[in-house]
């Protein structure tokens, strides 16, 4: 019975270090993908009215945008997909973006991959506006 507990206890702590040697490599590899994404500021003035599609994917996360620009600015942010995990909570990213009329905003809390994946579409739908 000894050697059975041991032999168990051996196979447990085997488990463990697998387990957390898994989520430093998954947490590396996260950190690479939110270092990844550049965002640069967008300047409205050289963008035409109309609507305008982005996409950005980085790791687990994707995003598809529509933009509706009018008068040099930012009328609508529309989420067409947003492939997240965790990081639904993002969205309201949106809101901030249109408020200030910039990508120059925080991140969500808890969802900094999903946060920057949602910029990077809005910044590539945004280039794709300009004239």
């Amino acid at each position: 019975m000894k050697r059975f507990k041991k032999i168990l206890s051996i196979v447990v702590v085997v488990f463990l270090c697998f387990g957390i040697a898994v989520y430093f490599a998954i947490k590396s590899e996260s950190n690479k993908s939110i270092n990844s994404i550049q965002i640069s500021n967008i300047d409205l003035s050289s963008v035409d009215d109309g609507s305008y599609l982005g996409e950005c994917s980085s790791g687990p996360c994707y995003a598809k945008v529509k933009v509706n620009v009018k008068n040099q600015k930012i009328e609508k942010i529309s989420i067409l997909e947003h492939k997240n995990g965790m990081g639904s909570k993002a969205e309201s990213i949106v809101d901030d973006v249109i408020n200030k009329q910039s990508l120059e905003v925080d991140t969500v809390s808890g969802a900094t991959i999903s946060s920057k994946v949602i910029l990077k579409s809005i910044e590539n739908a945004i280039i794709e506006g300009e004239n």
